[in-house]
């Protein structure tokens, strides 16, 4: 079952970027990386909030991988992949707002706390599920401080 659920995980992220990529051929490297990263955010979190709300059987294993890969891209440099003229008014494929470049201070504190929650829910997500849900909490908030202000509606 572990193995299964990582290949299946595996095979979802590489599809996914493949997609994005073929329909984003015009978007500059750095949006795509930027989305790249923020697709594998949203994998793990999937994995790890389904896990919390009893969607998807706890399975300790998954959980660490789905943390630690959380923390990793976390450590991510953002600056290559925030170049000024990428935002949603000056390029198509994109929902950043040109808020973002008025406040970069602002938006990579939000990126710190988003690396101190994953470094939090990476501690303890083999522990076993109750763990997990307070610290979905610590992602969901550090992720909604920049989607609120920096990221445009669909």
């Amino acid at each position: 079952m572990k193995k299964s659920f990582a290949t299946v995980a595996v095979l979802a992220s590489l599809a996914t970027t493949a997609f994005t990529a073929t329909a984003m051929a015009d978007v500059p490297q750095a949006v795509k990386a930027r989305q790249g990263q923020f697709n594998i955010m949203a994998l793990n979190l999937g994995i790890l909030g389904g896990m919390a709300k009893g969607q998807v059987e706890y399975d300790a294993e998954a959980a660490q991988a789905a943390a630690d890969a959380l923390v990793a891209v976390s450590m991510i440099n953002q600056a290559p992949m925030w170049p000024a003229g990428t935002d949603n008014m000056s390029i198509e494929g994109t929902r950043a707002l040109p808020a973002m470049w008025d406040n970069v201070e602002d938006a990579m504190g939000n990126w710190a706390a988003f690396g101190e929650a994953a470094k939090a829910m990476q501690a303890a997500a083999g522990m076993g599920k109750d763990k997990i849900g307070p610290n979905m909490g610590k992602l969901g908030g550090s992720c909604k401080g920049c989607h609120d202000t920096y990221r445009a509606p669909k």
